[in-house]
């Protein structure tokens, strides 16, 4: 029948999860901190715990000897034989000891070892209960916040929320429900620390594979995903069965499955793209719904040069680049998106400056144009070897191609700053003489050469092509506020 001590361990191993065998050991240590508290003794005690009897047994070891000088470490030969008929001198000898004399201070301090030791047992099973759920989905209830972190209670231990990792303009109640990602699990000084988290892509993407039964299956797999929590998020979807559609396996019939995780992330857009391992198509797919005309690749640098018409610029850039950014974070590659008339206008311009040089004729400038080297920029940061490879060009040097091409880059710049110091030194004459003309005066100052053809290149009201927007710049809200104010601009009358 069991003693009263061994059912409080086998209770508490249930309760707590602890192992009886880790509680055991935990006690032995306590009773030997206080046996050391009481009576100081060093290394000639042992504690064990007795399952027969049920109680914790401390027993001291003293030698045998003839003549006691300490009676902590030695006993006489005849006290010896009262215990042990067999006894002789030199005998290591256990004595069992009354622990009821333990005393308040040694029951304290044996309390504590316990109190800590169980702690740390009930840290280490948590810890290594959270450790391998990394990437997973937890459920928790927001116990309190704490400097804008949210401490979430998962019932065994608690949680963090760092403010970090939480979706914008979403709030949280104590006592509100919360779903998160398991994004890290730290063991620190205080026991293991788990942080959570709602705007890592990899909760979207584990949100998807608890709707979707295709993607837990294998049949439909999520290649890429790209995230701006709060706002609009786009993946990637792929199937391993060519009679399965990813699309439509994670809208679901009439969109419940990706409704479901809108309203889980509070609204949140969501793009569902198919996946191509072809480039290019990967970004016409991505970018959707704006249209896209063409698509120039450079796999080097990783850049994509993407032609829109006027009209699906600003689609295609999105709110505040928010389009083409996204698109950019899930294909991995640098968009430049342009629209048609400035890629018209860049490769006229661009042929142009070829055959200016004075070593092209337009044969040559076709054959470099082919190639890909569209401008003399082009030329002059290629490598000459590349050159020599181009069909067609046997007879020109690669390095006095170059040249030729500094030589024009410099000629052009230098032309672009007088002609910009010119109009800054004209525009107080052209003041000067509008001055006259409100006033009456008999006397007009003629604008200085240059001014009537650059402001006739505009008409009044009339806004500049957007120029191209590169991904990752703050470039993309320029233009997208430009291309709004195209928009505008042509629907409003020319200004007197």
């Amino acid at each position: 029948m069991p003693s009263e001590l061994g059912r409080v361990i086998d209770q508490i191993s249930r309760d707590k999860g602890i192992d009886r065998q880790t509680l055991v050991e935990t006690l032995e240590e306590a009773i030997r901190s206080a046996v050391k508290k009481k009576f100081g003794l060093a290394d000639n005690f042992e504690v064990a715990f007795s399952e027969e009897l049920g109680e914790m047994e401390v027993f001291q070891f003293k030698e045998v000897v003839n003549e006691v000088t300490n009676d902590k470490l030695h006993i006489s030969l005849d006290d010896a034989r009262l215990l042990d008929p067999e006894s002789q001198l030199g005998d290591e000898l256990g004595v069992k000891m009354d622990t009821a004399e333990f005393g308040r201070i040694a029951a304290q301090s044996a309390k504590q070892v316990i109190i800590q030791r169980m702690k740390d047992a009930e840290r280490d099973i948590v810890y290594e209960d959270f450790k391998d759920r990394q990437g997973e989905i937890i459920n928790g209830i927001v116990q309190r916040i704490d400097k804008g972190n949210i401490i979430i209670n998962l019932g065994r231990t608690d949680a963090i929320l760092p403010i970090s990792e939480q979706v914008p303009r979403e709030n949280y109640r104590q006592g509100d429900r919360i779903r998160a990602l398991v994004l890290e699990v730290k063991q620190i000084s205080r026991g293991p620390q788990i942080v959570l988290s709602r705007t890592h892509p990899e909760f979207l993407k584990a949100l998807f594979e608890m709707e979707v039964p295709e993607i837990s299956e294998g049949i439909v797999r999520i290649v890429a995903v790209a995230r701006e929590p709060g706002s609009r998020s786009k993946i990637a979807v792929l199937s391993e069965d060519k009679d399965i559609d990813p699309v439509g396996a994670c809208v679901g019939m009439r969109g419940s499955r990706v409704q479901s995780v809108v309203q889980e992330l509070r609204g949140e857009k969501i793009d569902i793209i198919p996946y191509n391992p072809d480039p290019a198509r990967f970004i016409v797919n991505a970018l959707a719904p704006a249209v896209v005309s063409r698509v120039i690749m450079d796999e080097v640098s990783r850049t994509m040069e993407v032609v829109v018409p006027d009209e699906q610029l600003s689609l295609a850039i999105g709110r505040k680049g928010q389009n083409v950014r996204l698109a950019s974070k899930l294909s991995g590659w640098r968009i430049d998106v342009k629209n048609e008339t400035r890629y018209e206008r860049m490769l006229k311009e661009g042929y142009q400056s070829l055959v200016s040089l004075p070593m092209l004729n337009e044969t040559l400038a076709d054959a470099l144009y082919e190639a890909g080297y569209t401008s003399v920029f082009d030329v002059l940061g290629a490598n000459p070897e590349e050159l020599r490879q181009v069909p067609g060009l046997e007879g020109v040097i690669p390095e006095e191609l170059m040249e030729a091409a500094r030589i024009y880059v410099d000629h052009t710049e230098a032309g672009v700053s007088e002609e910009g110091q010119e109009t800054q030194e004209s525009q107080p004459a052209l003041a000067a003489a509008e001055t006259g003309s409100e006033s009456g005066g008999e006397t007009e100052a003629t604008p200085p050469p240059g001014i009537e053809n650059e402001t006739a290149e505009t008409a009044p009201g009339q806004a500049a092509v957007p120029e191209a927007v590169e991904v990752g710049e703050p470039q993309a809200e320029t233009v997208q506020e430009t291309a709004d104010a195209d928009d505008h601009s042509e629907e409003e009358p020319p200004r007197e």
